[in-house]
């Protein structure tokens, strides 16, 4: 799930705002825009050929950024276009994983059951937890982690289920400084549509 940026000053001067290390201690693409992810291969290569002493970590970075490039170049030179479709080729920013994670999140909340069995109760909550343990940010999981300490999963129906994924996603937008969703909508966004059948 998606938390605020962390102050890369904190862990390492080298690193450009909005870059976040990875456990293993190298950037984090999961955990950082694609801006931030880009600038560190442009700043990189303006500077030219790097010492050994700059580590593996900016050199697989650079090497990135470029190849990024590169294929934004290929398309480019291809299609007699400029565009270049960083999602559609490149592997997933912090902002694209957290669009499809909470999209997944929601619409399977919206279809679990109204009357859950005691099974499948437990089996949320351990899907849950499971998925705080393995999200591929990691200062994120572990955000998720403790909400889910202070807030458990509300499994008992569809609609706590739903009401208390929604919480958790605006408890993230209020850190990230964006608009809460109006959990009152829940159904409309993530199972039936609005009224007016738009979306049949």
């Amino acid at each position: 799930m998606p938390a605020p940026d962390v102050d890369s000053s904190s862990t390492s001067a080298a690193l450009p705002p909005g870059m976040v290390l990875g456990p293993d201690g190298k950037p984090c693409r999961t955990c950082t825009d694609w801006k931030s992810w880009n600038k560190i291969g442009k700043e990189k290569g303006k500077k030219g050929s790097k010492s050994n002493a700059d580590g593996a970590a900016g050199g697989a970075t650079a090497t990135a950024a470029a190849g990024a490039a590169a294929a934004g170049a290929a398309v480019a030179a291809g299609t007699g276009s400029a565009t270049f479709n960083y999602e559609a080729e490149c592997p997933p920013d912090k902002e694209i994983l957290g669009r499809a994670t909470w999209t997944f999140l929601h619409t399977m909340a919206a279809y679990y059951p109204d009357k859950p069995s005691p099974m499948e109760q437990s089996t949320m909550k351990s899907l849950l937890s499971s998925f705080s343990q393995f999200y591929p940010c990691g200062h994120c999981a572990e955000h998720l982690r403790q909400e889910m300490k202070v807030d458990p999963p509300k499994v008992e129906s569809r609609k706590d289920l739903s009401w208390w994924m929604c919480g958790m996603h605006n408890k993230v937008n209020e850190m990230l400084g964006k608009d809460v969703f109006d959990c009152n909508k829940i159904d409309e966004r993530w199972r039936d549509g609005p009224a007016d059948g738009r979306c049949d």
